[in-house]
């Protein structure tokens, strides 16, 4: 589990010695982040730096390294996974704890006064950069930005070449909007706010905005690329190897002219804009300090892109994609927990690693498949209580009756995008686990049935997920809910539901989708998760919040509940309702295609999960 770094850091540190800072020579210390060049959640082998200089390879984690010591900074889900991989010359900062410092007031605290604190401009965003910065120059000290990475030079010849896969072109009939008429929307934007450009370097936004996809990034949909939206012209940055051989078919379809330009010449395009035109530029503070530094700060408009609220908002083709998807994927889902049980009442050998790859046989055989929305967490009771745990060699435990099985998996499709858990026992469970999984299910259905204004933030709505824990105590460690992508990121912003503020939240609206995903871990022992993609909906209610307008939610994810984990004392009489209403709707749903499939095996699985309570 654990990999030595003493090597890497010991070569990283020569190279920090030397590092040039304007007419100085050296840097106290060196911040790896977990981001590439595009800030993305999820990154391609070839900038997993953070996982190269550290040995812990979770999704969310900054490192910092100075002449004597070694950290690694990452949030609840991943304090057991770290534990378990950095060696002994790394120290774990618990981020989100109120005892945990942040990177910049440990530096500030920890560095002599007059320390140059290094880091790789492209790779931390301007929201990141500012705090850092803030807090090291209060103790006299400096954020540098250092060209030329200094993890690539130490990882050489190893470090795996960039990704650049082919583009493909999304039709009409599943992006539901031409590129001309969401040009036409951001057009009005950048009028609005006197602005001459919007630089756009998230990749996600890009691809939804082209009617695009791509493959450079494992299981996001996504091309590694920059776009630059004027009133005249779409720039598009990217290599022209990869685009799609309809690709002048595509413009014409979407009524635009895209012009292409090198990817790597991102920086002379926006200084040039910035020499000949006057008015203000558009970028999101979640672009990186590079990108953003070559603006004046006069001359900025740091805001979330109207690209990003706008696709967060489904359109009707998107919509109508995303329910049929979740029905496809619903199936998939309900002939593998059907073959699993079977499997292992049977006494059959399978494992979480085989489990894994049998439900992906089952999803590719599901029309518009295009592979996995991120790695299958199959995760075998002590397993199951690392969030984000996905099945190694190493780490591969067989599935059984005596502990409890937690599956979170998604895949990608060419009209919509699915992630779901379910949390099973083949055996008895314990009072306790079955305790536990009642009150993770409370809260989901609780938080599900909910009904609140119009564009309230997201983490307003939070606690109703974890009240049902926290009368016992009990709590999760990570966020409610994520927004979800159409045939793209599994994880999309900006809006979400957690106990932190996101920042560019801009309100719960209708046709948001959004996952609703409470759970309970027992560190060592088992982890218990249930989540369902829902659909923000109109509500129904007497008053209308002073016609500020009703939401609630819809759920589409359609698959059981194991209801041999429910204590149903603690469910009140509307839980129980709601649970076997859910129920009727996926029977109603899946069976006619299970019977009209002749999968009878099936077919006898669901009619016994579903059955009313």
């Amino acid at each position: 589990m654990k990999r030595s770094t003493t090597q890497i850091l010991a070569k990283l540190r020569e190279l920090m010695l030397r590092a040039q800072v304007g007419d100085s020579c050296g840097i106290s210390a060196y911040i790896v982040p977990s981001d590439d060049a595009h800030q993305s959640e999820y990154q391609c082998q070839h900038d997993e730096r953070r996982s190269f200089v550290s040995g812990f390879d979770g999704s969310a984690g900054t490192a910092v390294i100075t002449t004597e010591t070694a950290l690694l900074w990452t949030d609840g889900r991943y304090y057991q996974q770290a534990e378990k991989q950095l060696d002994s010359n790394w120290v774990l900062m618990r981020d989100g704890l109120s005892a945990t410092p942040s990177i910049g007031a440990w530096l500030a605290k920890n560095l002599p006064k007059g320390s140059f604190v290094g880091v790789d401009p492209r790779l931390l965003s301007f929201r990141v950069w500012k705090p850092i910065e803030t807090e090291l120059s209060s103790a006299e000290c400096q954020l540098v930005p250092i060209e030329g990475n200094l993890i690539d030079e130490v990882w050489g010849e190893d470090q795996p070449p960039q990704t650049s896969n082919k583009i493909i072109t999304l039709k009409l009939e599943h992006s539901g909007v031409t590129i001309a008429k969401k040009w036409d929307v951001v057009r009005q934007q950048l009028k609005e706010k006197n602005a001459d450009a919007l630089v756009v370097s998230a990749l996600d936004e890009i691809a939804w905005f082209l009617n695009l996809r791509g493959s450079d990034i494992d299981f996001n949909p996504v091309f590694f690329s920059y776009l630059i939206v004027t009133n005249d012209e779409l720039l598009l940055f990217v290599d022209s190897g990869k685009l799609p051989t309809d690709f002048v078919q595509h413009q014409k379809e979407n009524n635009v002219q895209i012009k292409v330009l090198p990817y790597a010449s991102i920086g002379v395009e926006i200084s040039k804009i910035v020499s000949t035109k006057e008015s203000k530029i558009w970028i999101a503070p979640t672009s990186s300090y590079y990108l953003t530094a070559l603006i004046p700060k006069s001359r900025r408009i740091q805001e979330v892109t109207p690209i990003c609220v706008l696709k967060a908002i489904k359109n009707d083709v998107e919509i109508a994609g995303f329910i049929n998807s979740h029905i496809r994927d619903g199936v998939a889902l309900c002939q593998y927990f059907a073959w699993l049980e079977y499997q292992v009442k049977k006494g059959a050998e399978v494992d979480e690693m085989s489990g894994a790859d049998k439900l992906e046989s089952f999803r590719s055989t599901k029309d518009k498949y295009m592979g996995l929305s991120f790695t299958t967490i199959s995760a075998s009771g002590p397993n199951g209580s690392v969030i984000h745990y996905h099945p190694k060699k190493e780490t591969n435990r067989k599935i059984n009756d005596k502990e409890i099985y937690l599956c979170d998996s998604g895949a990608q499709y060419l009209d919509g995008t699915t992630d779901v858990t379910r949390t099973l026992h083949f055996g008895e469970p314990t009072e306790f686990q079955k305790e536990a999984y009642t009150r993770v299910l409370k809260g989901q259905l609780s938080f599900g049935s909910t009904v609140f204004p119009a564009k309230v933030k997201g983490q307003v709505l939070d606690t109703l997920a974890r009240k049902a824990l926290w009368d016992v105590g009990l709590d999760y460690g990570h966020g409610t809910g994520h927004g979800v992508g159409h045939f793209l990121n599994v994880h999309e912003g900006p809006m979400g539901v957690g106990i932190r503020l996101m920042p560019d939240d801009p309100g719960l609206q209708a046709n948001m989708f959004i996952s609703n995903e409470p759970g309970f871990y027992q560190d060592g022992e088992f982890g218990i998760r249930v989540e369902d993609i829902v659909q923000i909906v109109p509500g129904q209610v007497a008053h209308n919040f002073s016609n500020r307008g009703a939401l609630t939610f819809k759920t589409i994810t359609m698959c059981p509940k194991q209801t041999k984990m429910i204590k149903k004392e603690l469910l009140s009489d509307a839980e129980v309702k709601l649970l076997n209403s859910y129920h009727q709707q996926v029977w109603d749903t899946l069976s006619p295609i299970l019977s009209r499939d002749g999968d009878e095996f099936t077919l006898s699985w669901l009619k016994k999960e579903v059955k009313p309570i």
